[in-house]
């Protein structure tokens, strides 16, 4: 049984570490208000840009509905944007993204790994570290988006994928990333960010959602200046969902080590006292016998 010294400095340390964690705790909730009504706000936004485009896509020519951007290749070069976090202490929050990006790497693109033809786009320090240790192509420039997150910096990153599909870097472009739900459930996502994909009207389904736009100055121009536009807000719709999605991991996380501190201090004060009970009647044992061993002379 350990002494009554280290089982006390023990409790002290656990009630220190729990401590940290409830701070921790009530940090990632008021980011978390923050990130949830960031990304609140633009989902309506950005479901409505995609609402154009897929009534565009399915009311104009298709002669005419034509851009870089939708162009399909042979996927002989690929990138995947992966998006973590810069720090870790968010439960499985990172593994979930890193597992993903392998099962893309290992499964569906694993002839063009094997060639050396897929490169990484890692935003956020975690994803970034994984796969640098690894020896994956990588573009670097990006991965300090979350230090600065805004959509001046994705917009940035945005506009390096744009074009480097266009000039024929690439073929095909994949974001993961997690897809924030509440705080308790946030969900990893794989989506094609290019070439976009038309949506177009199922077979025996009336386009409800249809709409008689009139167009200004022209049809080409605003699908050159629509289409980037609904992909710069895709990437930074992904990266403000895997940002509330990190606090809320967060959160969770040190909600869970604080009350597994707690089950821990429990456990130890119990193993105090009966050590402290052992000791005390250890002293009396010897006190009795002392006694006893007095009156027997």
């Amino acid at each position: 049984m350990p002494s009554l010294k280290e089982v006390r400095n023990r409790i002290n340390s656990v009630k220190s570490t729990q401590q940290i964690t409830k701070a921790m705790k009530m940090v990632a909730a008021a980011k978390l208000r923050r990130a949830q009504t960031n990304i609140t706000q633009m989902r309506p936004y950005a479901a409505m840009l995609q609402n154009i485009l897929q009534n565009l896509s399915a009311n104009m020519d298709q002669e005419i509905f034509s851009s870089p951007y939708i162009q399909e290749r042979s996927p002989d070069k690929v990138l995947i944007i992966a998006i973590s976090s810069d720090r870790g202490l968010c439960g499985a929050f990172n593994s979930n993204i890193i597992k993903a990006t392998r099962r893309l790497l290992d499964e569906t693109y694993a002839p063009q790994v094997a060639q050396g033809q897929v490169s990484i786009l890692p935003i956020g320090n975690k994803v970034y570290d994984y796969f640098r240790k690894r020896d994956y192509p990588l573009v670097e420039d990006y991965r300090g988006v979350l230090q600065q997150l805004s959509f001046s910096t994705v917009k940035t990153a945005a506009e390096y994928v744009l074009k480097a599909f266009v000039a024929g870097t690439y073929d095909k472009v994949e974001i993961v990333y997690t897809e924030f739900r509440n705080v308790i459930t946030q969900v990893v996502q794989v989506e094609q960010m290019l070439p976009v994909v038309p949506t177009q009207p199922e077979e025996g389904v009336a386009n409800n959602s249809s709409v008689d736009y009139i167009l200004e100055p022209s049809q080409e121009e605003i699908i050159t200046e629509l289409i980037p536009k609904i992909l710069k807000m895709q990437l930074y719709r992904a990266v403000l969902d895997s940002n509330a999605s990190e606090y809320g991991a967060r959160m969770t996380a040190m909600d869970k080590a604080t009350d597994n501190a707690a089950a821990l201090i429990k456990e130890l004060q119990l193993i105090y006292n009966r050590a402290r009970q052992a000791a005390i009647t250890k002293e009396i044992l010897e006190i009795v016998g002392g006694a006893e061993a007095l009156n027997a002379e």
